[in-house]
């Protein structure tokens, strides 16, 4: 379907809705329905105040359709059809006199980018970059329970969004095994399985408040969530498999690839875990967030989640799984996601303060303020809050402490006086990382963790 903007304009002496007749034939001609009869459908409609003009904003398979749909206003007047874009499908594209970037690398279908784009703001989501899809949840919809729901979970794309088939999609178990693997989806979920809840965060998570600045996607701080994921536990398919003694590394290869800044043809998203790595990693090849398939922007029809690292390593739209005698070095292992020279693996020990929110006012007298802390190495152990720079408070933590997922706090505080206030959040996990002022500046703007600063507008 095309989008198109009809504009059509007629003289004052024959304007259809001076007669009453003449104006509900118009009414009845635009209905939703009448129009949908003729293959159009129409999006929106203005009338220019006293203009005698009408625009409107209608979508159908060609432009002949439309045409002959509105040709009644022909012969009242003039009519204009002009082929347009929505906002999303321009910015995807680069610019308003752009191509659509080309779908279906290396034969893999893929999802529209205006489509993909258009249902992140439709769900609330801060873009951040139209194509590939990157957007982070607002801090607002942050509120809430232990999961976050699929539709308001952060995004992070490096290539097009893979639109596999899960009838003819296939997982490859090969590599340094004793019985190489090719398992179906029905066959996955036939195996034992397991259930749950894990905080994903980007590794660029903060980016943007690091000083100076470094290049890349410029996450706030709402490139993290967390969801219950099902699937079965890596460790079970590789037994199957039987990995052999000479074993490394475990590459994970997704079915999303692109071209990458300073290499030459086509990179797929791959990653790995050391062998020593995979049994205490508790890896889960996933098929199921928050009790549904897969969303497609989330890897379906499987993904590898690995609970407690960045997100890089859980792996989307997983198609293979490699078993290798050496080290890896794929492009975003060695090039990309590395604190000088190190993989980014666990997540830094963490706390963000959620409500108030930004640009949130509250009245003087009691305030709570709620957040919620992770870390990949431990539980909280706790989270201490400061007010105006005063000594710091331990915050109440809510429910039961869980390595892998978030964990919510409050501290009940008084403002007296009106005006802007300053909080800051510092958590500390169980292993004993406390959320430094300052985090650790790297050129690619990784594990940024520093203490978060909340301002909160006291109302007089």
């Amino acid at each position: 379907m095309s989008i198109f903007v009809v504009r059509h304009q007629h003289s004052p002496e024959s304007c259809p809705a001076a007669d009453f007749s003449g104006g509900a034939q118009l009414l009845n001609h635009l209905s939703r329905s009448n129009a949908a009869r003729h293959g159009v459908r129409i999006h929106g409609e203005a009338v220019l105040q006293g203009a005698h003009t009408l625009l409107i904003i209608a979508e159908a398979d060609q432009e002949r359709d439309v045409r002959a749909f509105f040709e009644p206003f022909a012969a009242a007047g003039t009519l204009e059809v002009s082929p347009a874009s929505t906002c999303a499908r321009v910015v995807a594209s680069g610019g308003c006199a752009s191509a659509m970037p080309t779908l279906d690398r290396g034969g893999v279908p893929a999802v529209d980018p205006e489509e993909a784009c258009q249902a992140a703001l439709d769900a609330g989501l801060v873009v951040h970059r139209a194509h590939p899809l990157n957007c982070e949840t607002s801090i607002p919809a942050l509120i809430g329970g232990v999961v976050m729901p699929n539709a308001h979970f952060y995004v992070r794309n490096h290539f097009q969004i893979p639109d596999l088939d899960a009838s003819t999609w296939r997982l490859e178990v090969n590599g340094v095994v004793e019985r190489p693997l090719t398992l179906s989806l029905s066959q996955l979920r036939a195996l034992r399985s397991d259930t749950r809840v894990v905080t994903l965060e980007c590794a660029g998570n903060g980016r943007s408040m690091l000083h100076p600045s470094v290049p890349g996607e410029q996450w706030g701080l709402g490139a993290v969530s967390t969801a219950e994921w099902t699937g079965v536990p890596l460790i079970e398919v590789l037994d199957r498999a039987g990995v052999k003694q000479s074993a490394r590394s475990v590459v994970f290869r997704g079915a999303d690839s692109g071209t990458v800044e300073g290499r030459k043809g086509t990179d797929r998203f791959e990653r790995s875990l050391e062998i020593d790595q995979v049994g205490d990693a508790g890896a889960l090849l996933a098929f199921a967030m928050n009790g549904e398939a897969l969303p497609v922007q989330h890897g379906y029809p499987l993904r590898l989640i690995v609970p407690g690292w960045y997100a890089v390593a859980s792996v989307k739209w997983l198609t293979h799984i490699e078993v290798t005698g050496e080290p890896f070095d794929g492009y975003f292992q060695v090039d990309k996601y590395h604190v000088d020279g190190e993989p980014v693996t666990l997540q830094h020990v963490r706390s963000l303060i959620v409500e108030p929110g930004p640009d949130q006012a509250v009245d003087r007298g009691d305030v709570a303020i709620r957040g919620v802390a992770w870390s990949g190495a431990a539980p909280i152990a706790r989270v201490d809050v400061s007010v105006d720079g005063g000594q710091w408070q331990q915050a109440t933590l809510v429910g039961d402490r869980h390595r892998h997922r978030w964990q919510w706090w409050e501290l009940a505080t008084r403002f007296e006086e009106a005006g802007v206030r300053s909080v800051r959040a510092r958590a500390t996990d169980l292993a004993g990382r406390v959320q430094p002022d300052r985090g650790r500046w790297n050129r690619l703007g990784y594990g940024n963790n520093a203490i978060q600063e909340a301002r909160i507008t006291v109302r007089s």
